[in-house]
């Protein structure tokens, strides 16, 4: 979790933050997906690669030599998945604003970005909006709640 604040060019003091978002969001776009095969069946997968590999292992004369390449190789594809999942997973961003004597009504813009590098580069260019304009840009990811 990111957290850093900002002083908006009307002299409020906005704070932008970003999490990360385990679960996807459900949203009106997404209505059709959303039945998905669930933990189990990806449990399931991972248990019988596991067995797949130990059995080719187990079964592999001594006579063999594996190139470290291959074991490389083979690595790579395996961990592919994973790390793309984590890499790509929403972060919710969240900008608020205090309210001050001028403007008693606080205001919360919340938006969801999907990436580990673009949630940085959007907390960027949020920051320089508010710096700049005094609100976030309302042609982004971020949308005012009541």
């Amino acid at each position: 979790m990111a957290e850093r604040s900002v002083t908006g060019a009307d002299g409020r003091e906005w704070t932008l933050r970003s999490q990360l978002e385990w679960r996807t969001p459900a949203t009106a776009d997404d209505f059709e997906h959303d039945v998905t095969g669930g933990q189990v069946s990806a449990a399931v997968m991972v248990v019988l690669v596991v067995v797949f590999a130990a059995t080719l292992l187990l079964w592999m004369p001594d006579s063999v030599v594996v190139p470290t390449w291959v074991a490389l190789l083979i690595a790579l594809v395996i961990l592919f998945f994973p790390v793309r999942w984590v890499l790509r997973r929403p972060w919710r961003v969240v900008a608020e604003a205090e309210g001050d004597g001028e403007d008693p009504q606080p205001e919360r813009w919340v938006g969801t970005v999907r990436g580990m590098f673009k949630v940085n580069t959007e907390l960027r260019r949020v920051q320089h909006d508010i710096e700049s304009h005094s609100l976030p840009d309302i042609n982004g990811p971020l949308r005012p709640v009541e």
